[in-house]
């Protein structure tokens, strides 16, 4: 299995004094205990912790970085290094395909920060972090909807308090057991590898993830090198550096520049200089380089060349860490095409909304609300109501005429259980009782306890039984958009869902598809925005 190490974390504060781990200066961050902030330190300021170094990763497979692969094929596979998908016990079923039999794409893309190479601890790491336990510092979950209309990306803050669940390494059958308590999410990446980090978003977010990609801090200024420079702005001119030797380093002119190799890394990692110095301000610096990065592999200006196209893919697949899924030029390529289909204005970024406890985070009702957008494969940049006030109008009307109400097979389940509260007693046989009242005298309950479903749901398995489990669905007033196709059922299937605890007659709950304003979303086509500069780091 390959493994990348890292230093202990860095804290969330904002204050100049508070030394920023791994930057160019070389320094650390003393290490702070989990769970709260220790007597008499600071509150550290909001900010939202982004990827570092995964935007590069993103831009290059959303530009199709391995198109590469006509050359030496076997070289640049053998590149690539590997690692499992899903460590834990909990396997998310993968979501229903749409009516046109497509189904969305979830790449879980993870930022190493490794001490692993003489070229990580160069770029960022005091000597005494070299091999110590791998962090997952950064992690980004790309959400490439069904249609491939739109992307849709979370990042999760690394102090996220969360539970790990129990993960198994499987090259040396290492169990490591779940967390007793809530951890910080960067910890998941020593539970075995990759695969539990997957395990642990999959546990938190109930979102099927498909792939996992991971790269390090040596991939970045490699990959950002070969692509030849990508342009950022600033209002005036920049040095992230204090008196005490505090900062990127980053040093740059007022306007509009490319940054490459080191310099694009001190860029996504600049904290000291921009805005108020808090990771807020380092987070919508990243977010812009990202966007940026993306717009500019999309004009061809590095595809055009084909040294730089070779150098690119030999660098990529040097710095990435893949599932099986992903292990191969081809593999990776099939993926990037897919990616690239979005056009930038409707590629969204958020950051899960999250709230203080002591130094650390945990998800907010507005991260559960953002969660579902994903697992509901509804777009972030709100343009989806037309499409989908259309799908649903599609929907009410079905090629497959219906049986008569008195042959029509239907099993009633029970899926009200959540988080918090155990399933509602009963549900299935309430539910069956209202069909047979109905006519369906084929109607029978299911006296198993299913998974909780959120949503009151009809399922059929395959087109002749569609217009059977539209007329179910109507005679109860549960909306077409609930009537879903899926392999996962033998024949007309309703699972009572969380949204229909009591009572014998259903109202579907107000849709409130909006991304919350909390997750600061930002659109991928905006050119215009340009990082504010601390007077306190300026120069002339």
């Amino acid at each position: 299995m390959t493994r990348s190490s890292v230093q202990g974390e860095d804290t969330r504060q904002g204050a100049p004094d508070a030394p920023e781990r791994a930057e160019a200066d070389g320094k650390t961050e003393s290490e702070e205990p989990d769970g709260g902030a220790e007597a008499g330190r600071r509150r550290p300021r909001r900010g939202r912790r982004v990827l570092r170094w995964t935007a590069v990763t993103l831009a290059v497979l959303i530009a199709g970085t391995a198109g590469a692969g006509y050359l030496y094929y076997e070289h640049l596979n053998d590149n690539i290094k590997k690692d499992a998908l899903n460590l834990g016990d909990n396997k998310v079923a993968a979501p229903t395909p749409n009516a046109a039999g497509q189904t969305p794409l979830n790449i879980l893309v993870i930022g190493s920060d490794a001490r692993d190479s003489e070229a990580n601890q160069q770029l960022g790491g005091a000597r005494e972090t070299f091999g110590s336990t791998p962090l997952a510092d950064v992690q980004m979950l790309v959400h490439l909807s069904a249609d491939r209309s739109n992307m849709s990306v979370v990042s999760m803050p690394r102090d996220t308090l969360v539970k790990i669940p129990k993960c198994t390494d499987p090259d040396d059958g290492k169990v490591y057991p779940a967390s007793e308590g809530r951890v910080m999410t960067n910890r998941s990446l020593g539970h075995g590898g990759p695969g539990c980090t997957v395990a642990t978003w999959q546990e938190l977010t109930g979102i099927h993830i498909d792939h996992f990609v991971m790269v390090d801090f040596a991939g970045v200024v490699s990959m950002a090198d070969a692509v030849g420079g990508v342009p950022v702005c600033v209002d005036a001119n920049i040095h992230s550096r204090d008196r005490e030797g505090h900062g990127s380093g980053l040093k740059l002119e007022k306007g509009t520049h490319p940054v490459k190799g080191e310099q694009a890394l001190q860029w996504l990692r600049t904290r000291y200089g921009f805005e108020d110095g808090s990771d807020l301000a380092r987070a919508k610096a990243q977010h812009m380089y990202l966007n940026s990065m993306v717009r500019t592999l999309r004009e061809n200006a590095t595809l055009s060349s084909p040294n730089k196209l070779r150098r690119l893919a030999e660098e990529a697949t040097r710095a990435l860490t893949v599932d099986p899924g992903l292990d191969t030029v081809k593999k990776l390529y099939d993926l990037s095409d897919e990616l690239r289909k979005v056009k930038p204005e409707r590629i969204t970024m958020t950051t899960m909304p999250n709230r203080y406890v002591g130094a650390r985070v945990e998800p907010t009702e507005d991260a559960e609300q953002l969660f579902r957008l994903v697992r509901e494969d509804i777009a972030l940049d709100g343009k989806d109501a037309k499409k989908k006030a259309a799908d649903e109008e599609a929907a009410d009307v079905s090629d497959d005429p219906a049986a008569a109400d008195d042959e029509i097979a239907v099993q009633v389940r029970n899926g009200t259980r959540t988080d918090r509260l155990g399933a509602a007693r009963g549900r299935a046989n309430t539910v069956t009782g209202l069909l047979v009242e109905q006519g369906f005298a084929k109607a029978v309950a299911d006296p198993s306890v299913l998974p909780s479903e959120d949503r009151t749901v009809v399922r059929y398995p395959s087109a002749d039984l569609e217009g059977d489990a539209q007329r179910v669905a109507k005679s109860l007033g549960i909306p077409a958009s609930s009537v879903q196709r899926s392999t996962d059922v033998s024949g007309v299937t309703l699972t009572v869902g969380a949204d229909w605890r009591e009572g014998t007659t259903y109202e579907a709950p107000a849709s409130d598809d909006r991304t919350p304003e909390s997750a600061e979303a930002l659109n991928g086509a905006d050119e215009s925005a340009c990082m504010h500069v601390n007077p306190a780091f300026t120069w002339s």
